[in-house]
């Protein structure tokens, strides 16, 4: 099921706090919680599912934005965006150290935090998850990251990015320079190169079938010498898929 982007603000300044909530909301995100310090945040963390964190880096605190920016990369993976003041080089090269998904520096329009969250949601792919837990020292910790990771993507629909579970994926099929994703009760239109989306999915359950599409095994209702059957679509397949099907139902 689609489920709106959850975003966790921390703000110490709450009239921005606020215009930030109102301005996100109007766009159809979902606001967890609004709040001023980091161990409110951190709090919010551990409690309450969130997609994406934006931090402002000086914060009615000890703790910084750049500290709850580490204390994310070490214990979750989800993106976050620092929204600053601040734009001096010391400023950013210490945000950089924490490698977040985004930088935005005040003031706003609506359209530069709207710009700002769609392309860290979308370039927050699990390769930039894994390498974020190695750089953690969190060596022990990728192995169960990725296994949570791999439940589900984003895509996007209009102007929002939907989290799908990959069970829900029946099939996906190239179109020109898009990707129709097709699931167990929507479609969804992606750009982006079959190859490079394949990569993204769990290895052990979607396949190339064809050079058109990829399909989630899983939803396979039949098959012939050329066609597999996916709920009442009729899909072909490559020689090279055929013979691993077959290869894995006498297994």
């Amino acid at each position: 099921m689609e489920q709106p982007i959850k975003i966790l603000i921390v703000e110490d300044n709450v009239i921005i706090a606020d215009d930030m909530q109102s301005m996100l909301e109007e766009i159809g995100y979902e606001i967890v919680d609004n709040v001023i310090v980091y161990e409110q945040a951190e709090e919010v963390l551990k409690n309450q599912h969130v997609d994406l964190v934006l931090i402002d880096i000086i914060l009615a605190s000890d703790k910084t934005g750049i500290d709850l920016g580490k204390h994310i990369r070490e214990n979750y993976d989800i993106p976050f965006i620092f929204v600053t003041s601040n734009s001096d080089r010391a400023t950013v090269e210490n945000a950089k150290s924490v490698k977040p998904n985004g930088y935005l520096v005040k003031p706003f329009e609506q359209q530069d935090l709207y710009t700002s969250i769609e392309i860290a949601l979308s370039n927050f792919t699990h390769s930039d998850r894994a390498k974020a837990a190695i750089d953690a020292d969190a060596d022990e910790d990728v192995a169960m990251s990725n296994t949570v990771l791999k439940d589900s993507i984003f895509v996007k629909k209009q102007h929002l990015y939907y989290r799908i579970q990959f069970a829900d994926i029946r099939f996906i099929k190239a179109d020109n320079v898009y990707l129709e994703v097709n699931t167990v009760d929507k479609k969804f239109l992606v750009r982006s190169p079959l190859k490079d989306y394949l990569e993204k999915l769990p290895k052990n359950k979607f396949y190339r079938a064809h050079k058109s599409y990829i399909v989630n095994v899983d939803h396979i209702d039949a098959i012939n010498s050329r066609d597999i059957m996916i709920k009442d679509t009729l899909i072909p397949i490559s020689k090279d898929f055929k013979e691993f099907i077959i290869s894995a139902m006498n297994s």
